[in-house]
């Protein structure tokens, strides 16, 4: 593979992590996934913005379903979504997923939400977006993962949907698709 591809392909990272859950230090995982993508950056952040960037990216490992109508147009700090998701489409797991935007931070590029449901107890997801000029992006999901005995399995899945999302951002890139609209 040529450093080009190597670039554009994502790379991960899993680690072990203690965090608090129901006022006791739990072992979780830290999944760590980047890559570089070839987009402006304010276009970038524009789509990470929207739900609808969400779908997009999800489509094929992930279907959700709002539980309260339609997904809005943009993600809005200090708000809680819930939906129900769809493995593949067809197969729901973790019953109502919730999410809480947490941080939107325009200037630095980073959104923050703490998602939980049945099977993730804890899915504190982190977007981090920097600026490498000629038109490219660094890009990178962190996510603080916690499940009880499912944490590896949850991990698992977890490492091949943000690779997965990543990928997919690719094709919003190629496309120059545009969600924020």
């Amino acid at each position: 593979m040529n450093s080009s591809a190597q670039k554009l392909n994502p790379l991960t990272k899993v680690e072990p992590v203690f965090i608090e859950y129901n006022g006791s230090n739990v072992k979780a995982k830290k999944l760590t996934v980047h890559s570089e993508i070839p987009m402006g950056i304010e276009s970038a952040w524009d789509n990470v913005k929207t739900p609808a960037l969400l779908e997009f990216v999800a489509k094929g490992m992930i279907k959700f379903k709002f539980v309260d109508g339609d997904f809005p147009k943009q993600w809005k700090v200090g708000q809680t979504y819930g939906f129900k998701t769809l493995v593949f489409g067809i197969i729901p797991f973790g019953g109502i997923h919730y999410l809480f935007v947490d941080k939107i931070d325009d200037g630095n590029y980073m959104l923050s939400t703490k998602e939980w449901d049945s099977g993730a107890k804890v899915w504190n997801h982190n977007i981090v977006m920097r600026d490498l000029g000629d038109g490219k992006i660094y890009y990178e999901d962190s996510i603080t993962i916690y499940g009880g005995i499912l944490t590896g399995f949850i991990t698992s899945f977890a490492m091949r949907f943000y690779k997965h999302r990543q990928k997919r951002w690719q094709k919003v890139a190629q496309q120059n698709l545009n969600f924020g609209q």
